[in-house]
């Protein structure tokens, strides 16, 4: 593959990379910086992928993949600041949230699989199928990932208000 492919591949792929990674971390800076390391293992695979929805799949588990990385990281992290600290540390929480932060607060507060779920279905549009290859679980399994996290968004009344 050529520069310019190169650079064509990840102007196509990267910002709906940043928006899925975004949609599973909450923060724009973790997203990009999980876009940037999963093209890199995506450049290093590119002689085993197909063109074109094969990179675009091997991206997205990819992104999937690190972001439940970044999370088991920021779990050991916080663990180890807790226990440094003595007590745990509390997060300030703004009662005057936008539209934006209320669905992202909302979706950031379902579990990590029924959020995955729920992103990868609405934000990205994806089947059963494809999201159940993706997180490597049955696609039974992903219909009920996705009813209790839409349960949960439902029980929040700034979300369907």
């Amino acid at each position: 593959m050529h520069r310019s492919q190169l650079g064509e591949l990840y102007n196509r792929c990267a910002p709906e990379g940043v928006r899925l990674a975004y949609l599973l971390t909450g923060d724009q800076a973790v997203a990009e910086d999980l876009v940037q390391e999963a093209f890199l293992r995506m450049v290093a695979r590119l002689q085993f992928l197909r063109e074109g929805e094969g990179s675009r799949a091997y991206l997205r588990r990819t992104i999937v993949n690190l972001s439940k990385n970044h999370f088991r990281r920021r779990a050991i992290e916080h663990s180890h600041l807790v226990r440094r600290a003595g007590e745990p540390q509390a997060e300030a929480r703004d009662d005057d949230l936008g539209t934006h932060e209320v669905m992202r607060s909302a979706l950031m507060a379902l579990s990590e699989r029924q959020r995955c779920a729920i992103v990868l279905r609405y934000y990205e549009d994806l089947a059963d199928a494809q999201i159940a290859d993706i997180m490597h679980c049955r696609q039974a399994t992903v219909r009920s990932l996705i009813a209790r996290g839409l349960s949960a968004l439902r029980s929040v009344p700034e979300v369907i208000g």
